[in-house]
């Protein structure tokens, strides 16, 4: 248990209190009957079987925010940090600023933010390892780094920026309610060094002395409905009418005067006003990653269900394919990029030994049923191709004759009839977790706290890729060997220039609803919409002309009548600019997505803070912690 001093100021003691039922969301603050445990139990905190004394024990706690008491001192940062040896790349609370209005009514507003240990905590169901727990003593949400595997998905989906992915360790971690000094009838550590009594704790809903207000929102707070944060503010100063973020995050907050609520906007101080530029070198990203596992699974899982759909469904040169030499080929070059991926998958991860804890919570989140889907694929495809083979050796595939009698040797008892059943059912359950995997794909990318992503369109693109690169896959393979052994009546480039076309529209469909509901929705969905037409203008328009050219290369390809070995080489063609631009879409996609986080001003966090803090003065105050520039 944390030691309690003899001399422990009052003002550090946590108060019995008699609390509501329910908070301001209707939820109860009581949590010992909802979670159905019984009262008692101890947290282990370092391994202590002590249970605390608190008669609040089992209430929702939170923290009051005074922001007209702030001045910015960042004692709280510094006591959190020591409280939780911290290294100094990591900060489990923040203090940042927005600022408005003009001289001699110039304001600063400091905001001082950890996690809000939420109603509906979203880092808890997205986490795919179940590192988080909401525990019923006090409402923490706690966070276990060793469970953790460092994909970061947790830092995406919370809207407040709490949980820190610590790039050295290779895992997540976050603010954890300080429970040991709660046990001990202590306030949290950061709560106690405020100097300005700024920060206060206690049983959500009790406001603390000497305060008039328990709001749920301030200026940059995003939206309480994501997660219904236990955090209440105070404001009462008069506020400007805009405030700047002073990091280089291009928003800003506008003051709607009908109800008096900050929405984010377009702040132009990044330069790109009315400019479109290409900033090819900005598409690379940390997600790099996952452009190419999105895309070649995309691609691998679309290749499979055209394959085999389309053979079903009596499209001719697809059933050349399926019941011919050329499956095994195709199906071989599907499992290498399947593999490869799923490789580079794991060692994007913090803790990349550790990727078999990515199914641990299935129950909640979509990714650990998008690496379920997708595994299942993997190893049905594997499955299938084995079946193929020894299928094929049945059928007497003369460049492996000494193999096929090796293995048929092992298993006499086989038919024909029997491996073809057995594929079969593999190949229809193989499309069907493709199918999962490709569905739990999108889902992870539907993000309240990410508005960009937020959108239908993200299905549109998926889907739409799916479809074009899985036929590219079976072009570039099928084609070649397809005209070499079955000459022109081989109408491969005709069938997958339809599907391609259908996959393409598919795309630019969504693309148009996306851009419209980007600037409809305003806040940080318009905000990326104004970074995707002007810091990388000139790429996102080239990306689109490419997409309807191709477009209309391939309608024309169905249209007009050519040679099959022109066919073929108009596909190639037209197969390889699409692979570009996809490549470039789907970097796009992950460089220009704004979350809503709150404003930071670290110098460890942001170079745009730290040249403000230079131009403005503020670096001159050692609590900041930005250098002068040497003379």
């Amino acid at each position: 248990m944390f030691e309690v001093r003899d001399d422990e100021p009052l003002y550090a003691l946590l108060q019995a209190v008699t609390a509501d039922q329910k908070n301001v969301y209707g939820n109860p603050i009581n949590l010992i009957e909802k979670s159905g445990q019984p009262k008692g139990m101890s947290l282990r905190i370092n391994g202590d079987e002590g249970v605390g004394a608190n008669p609040s024990r089992y209430q929702q706690h939170g923290f009051h925010f005074t922001a007209d008491n702030c001045i910015g001192c960042h004692a709280c940062e510094a006591a959190c940090s020591e409280k939780n040896n911290l290294p100094p790349h990591l900060s489990f609370r923040s203090v940042g600023y927005v600022e408005g209005g003009t001289y001699p009514n110039f304001t600063r507003m400091n905001i001082s933010m950890a996690c809000n240990h939420c109603d509906d905590p979203v880092c808890l169901k997205g986490c795919p390892t179940r590192a988080y727990t909401k525990h019923p003593e006090y409402g923490a949400v706690l966070q276990d780094p060793d469970i953790c595997f460092g994909c970061g998905y947790c830092t995406w989906v919370c809207p407040y920026n709490a949980p820190q992915l610590d790039p050295v360790e290779g895992h997540v971690q976050k603010c954890n309610m300080c429970v040991d000094r709660l046990e001990a009838g202590l306030k949290p550590a950061c709560v106690s060094a405020c100097v300005g009594n700024a920060l206060d704790f206690g049983v959500i809903e009790i406001m603390p002395e000497n305060r008039e207000q328990a709001k749920t929102v301030i200026p940059g707070f995003p939206d309480p409905n994501i997660t219904k944060p236990n955090i209440r503010f105070q404001q009462t100063k008069t506020l400007p009418l805009e405030f700047t973020r002073t990091d280089s995050t291009p928003v800003k907050y506008h003051r709607d005067n009908g109800t008096g609520v900050y929405a984010a906007a377009v702040d132009e101080k990044d330069g790109y006003a009315g400019v479109r530029r290409w900033n090819l070198a900005q598409l690379s990203s940390r997600e790099n990653p996952l452009v190419i596992f999105t895309l070649i699974t995309q691609a691998v899982i679309g290749a499979f269900l055209i394959l085999f759909t389309g053979a079903a469904a009596g499209i001719p040169s697809l059933e050349i394919i399926t019941a011919s030499n050329l499956l095994l080929p195709v199906l071989l070059t599907l499992l290498v990029l399947q593999g490869l991926v799923l490789l580079i998958s794991t060692r994007h991860l913090g803790k990349p030994w550790r990727f078999y804890r990515g199914f641990n919570n299935l129950r909640h989140s979509p990714l650990s049923r998008e690496a379920l889907g997708v595994s299942l694929f993997f190893g049905l495809l594997s499955a299938v191709f084995a079946l193929s083979f020894l299928n094929h050796s049945f059928l007497d595939w003369h460049a492996v004759d000494a193999v096929s009698a090796y293995v048929l040797g092992l298993l006499p008892s086989l038919t024909l009839e029997l491996i073809t059943s057995i594929s079969a059912l593999f190949t229809a359950i193989g499309a069907s977790a493709g199918l999962g995997g490709l569905y739990y794909m999108y889902r992870a990318y539907r993000i309240k706290a990410r508005p960009f992503w937020d959108h239908w369109q993200v299905a549109a693109a998926f889907s739409g890729n799916a479809l074009v690169l899985g036929s590219i896959v079976i072009g570039a393979i099928g084609m070649p060997l397809g005209l070499a052994y079955h000459g022109s009546h081989f109408n491969l480039p005709s069938v997958l220039a339809a599907i391609i076309a259908t996959g393409l529209a598919l795309e630019l469909i969504g693309h148009i609803f996306h851009a419209r509901a980007l600037q409809r929705r305003g806040g940080e969905a318009v905000v990326s919409y104004h970074l995707m037409t002007t810091r990388f203008g000139k790429t996102y328009y080239a990306r689109n002309v490419l997409l309807v050219i191709s477009l209309a290369g391939m309608a024309a390809l169905l249209l007009i009548p050519v040679h099959s070995m022109v066919a073929a080489a108009a596909w190639s063609v037209l197969a390889f600019i699409i692979v570009l631009t996809s490549l470039v879409g789907r970097a796009l996609f992950y460089v220009i997505v704004i979350p809503t986080t709150m404003p930071g001003a670290f110098f460890w966090k942001n170079p745009g803070f730290e040249e403000h803090a230079r131009k403005t003065g503020l670096a001159r105050l050692p609590q900041v912690g930005v250098l002068e520039y040497d003379h």
